[in-house]
């Protein structure tokens, strides 16, 4: 093996070697572009309407053109289309029937819903479809094109362009992980019930925290929400703690009563995933049966036990 093989090189010692555009520079595209233009490649043209598309750019693929949908396809060998989902299926119907793809051209979508069908109708004119779906938030700044170290890809495509999608994740700095066509919306609400969701219950939290009189809630989280994620990580359902995985039915009604004073729209998402977290526990062996009964009464008729109880239920904690 050549002993410099993995040794970072300056983009500037190597010739370019795929011409790079990008299709919609929400905050994904420009980010892969710049990683791209990291290992080598050349980003050349860039479409975007929004004037904060149009920052992005400029921020993240400086002097490169903002051009139209069309123009960037006539300029790149690879074009990143990154537009929402639901516009992605009209869009390459569109590029298609207009001429805009070449024969042999590279067309990447990073959507996680769809694999590589959704570009059939640019494969059928000669096109190249991957589906490279990068499983990561992202804020629109150069600190994504770090993020990219290490993260994870969602890869579908043709059998025969495999290799070359899973290369190009590679030099983006990323891990491909192979997703059957016929996962990819699975695959997708998973990520999005891990990470989506995370983001709303951590708002939430911090706004209870800010009523109950906590000055700086994302101090107080931040110790305690990494170490939950990382036991997660670690031992799955093994790592539940709290009044639910315990039983404590007098905490939880107590919860959902101050719940429904100060913030009735959580109450909602305090209950669901209560009653998802009471079946993990009874499933693990975490919560005891005996245990369960008047807490899933809880959670079925919010805070009926507290009320049936006195006002003092939930006080022993």
């Amino acid at each position: 093996m050549n002993p410099t093989a993995q040794e970072p090189l300056d983009p500037r010692d190597r010739p370019a070697r795929l011409t790079v555009g990008v299709v919609g520079a929400g905050r994904v595209g420009p980010a892969l572009a710049a990683s791209l233009r990291l290992a080598g490649h050349r980003p050349v043209a860039v479409s975007g309407v929004s004037d904060a598309s149009v920052r992005r750019a400029a921020a993240l693929l400086p002097d490169i053109p903002i051009v139209t949908p069309a123009e960037v396809l006539a300029r790149a060998d690879l074009v990143l289309l990154t537009v929402p989902d639901d516009a992605l299926p009209g869009l390459v119907d569109g590029l298609a029937e207009t001429g805009a793809v070449r024969p042999g051209q590279l067309l990447v979508h990073t959507s996680g819903r769809y694999g590589a069908k959704v570009l059939d109708p640019a494969l059928r004119v000669g096109a190249l479809p991957l589906a490279l779906h990068p499983a990561m938030t992202f804020t629109g700044t150069s600190v994504d094109v770090q993020r990219l170290a290490g993260c994870s890809f969602g890869v579908t495509a043709p059998e025969e362009l495999r290799l070359a999608a899973e290369a190009l994740v590679i030099e983006m700095g990323g891990e491909p992980e192979w997703i059957a066509e016929e996962s990819r919306p699975l695959y997708h609400a998973a990520l999005a019930l891990g990470a989506n969701h995370l983001v709303t219950l951590v708002a939430q939290s911090m706004e209870l925290l800010r009523t109950a009189g906590v000055e700086a809630p994302d101090r107080m989280l931040g110790p305690l929400l990494g170490a939950a994620l990382d036991n997660a990580l670690r031992s799955g359902d093994a790592a539940l703690t709290g009044p639910v995985a315990r039983g404590d039915a007098g905490t939880v009604a107590a919860h959902v009563a101050e719940l429904r004073t100060h913030a009735p729209g959580a109450v909602a998402g305090y209950l669901a995933m209560a009653r998802t977290t009471a079946d993990r526990a009874l499933a693990h062996g975490l919560l005891k049966p005996e245990l369960a009964e008047d807490l899933l009464d809880v959670l079925a008729g919010g805070d009926a036990l507290g009320d049936a109880r006195g006002d003092g239920a939930g006080d022993s904690r």
